[in-house]
């Protein structure tokens, strides 16, 4: 599923620059279904730029989290900024600022890549719909596939179009919730390389994934949320540091995040 959230400035081919201080910052947010906490205090910030991964088992509050980030969902306390925009009182600026790609791909079957380019741009009312079209589509290295129809496509095809599709308008922040979900290791791979692109690009993302090798391959920084809260946040050789040094017999075996994974959330149980 791909949602894009825009207000008529974005839809008449305005954007919201990016403001001064982290991308997405996060203060002792809480939200809870009648007598189930989801999330108990999260807190975190994410810098402009960069790919931050959020870590977390099923049921750990990873989705919600998203939600309240896409003002799709209002929390019960705590603060969200996005962009520099307070989620909960300029949800509409904030809705300029992002774009949410889901765990499955919501490109038109029916109609080839490019049309489903261009219909986006068209809904957007943004000018030179099909060159918008045509530079998603070689900077997702779907140019040569551009003018079949996507249920032709492949796993990774269909989401790459679903991500160039959410990047019509040129948002600085996009959600991707479980990206790879149901993709085979190839797709995998096609998908982690258009990510590290929209960071290479100026785009800030913000990565929930259950795979700890794509958050070892992707992000900048990770955090692990287990049981609504966070409780572990740094860079990838920072979490590494909070295992014990790797014994050295014959080989030597350093941790992997994995590793990092089940030690923290096993002791915060």
């Amino acid at each position: 599923m791909t949602l894009t959230l825009r207000q008529p400035s974005m839809l008449a081919g305005m954007s919201i620059p990016p403001t001064p201080g982290p991308a997405i910052h996060v203060r002792g947010l809480e939200k809870a279904y009648k007598e189930l906490r989801v999330l108990r205090g999260v807190d975190l910030a994410v810098a402009p730029g960069s790919i931050f991964a959020l870590l977390g088992s099923n049921g750990a509050g990873k989705t919600t989290l998203v939600n309240i980030l896409a003002t799709l969902l209002k929390s019960d306390a705590g603060t969200a900024r996005v962009n520099g925009f307070d989620v909960a009182t300029q949800a509409g600026d904030v809705r300029e600022s992002i774009s949410l790609t889901g765990q499955f791909a919501a490109v038109d079957e029916i109609l080839s890549g490019r049309e489903n380019l261009v219909l986006v741009a068209r809904l957007r009312r943004l000018k030179d719909p099909g060159g918008i079209a045509d530079r998603l589509l070689s900077r997702f290295s779907l140019t040569d596939a551009g003018a079949r129809r996507a249920a032709t496509y492949s796993g990774g095809m269909r989401r790459r179009l679903d991500i160039a599709m959410s990047l019509v308008g040129d948002p600085p922040v996009i959600f991707l919730d479980e990206p790879t979900a149901g993709l085979d290791p190839q797709a995998r791979v096609e998908v982690w390389q258009a990510v590290k692109e929209l960071a290479e690009g100026g785009t800030t993302v913000l990565l929930t994934t259950q795979y700890l090798e794509e958050a070892e391959q992707l992000a900048d920084r990770i955090a692990i949320l287990h049981e609504g809260r966070i409780i572990v946040d740094g860079t990838l050789a920072e979490l590494k540091a909070l295992l014990p040094p790797a014994k050295v017999e014959y080989v030597e075996k350093q941790p992997s995040l994995e590793d990092v994974f089940f030690a923290v959330v096993g002791a915060g149980r």
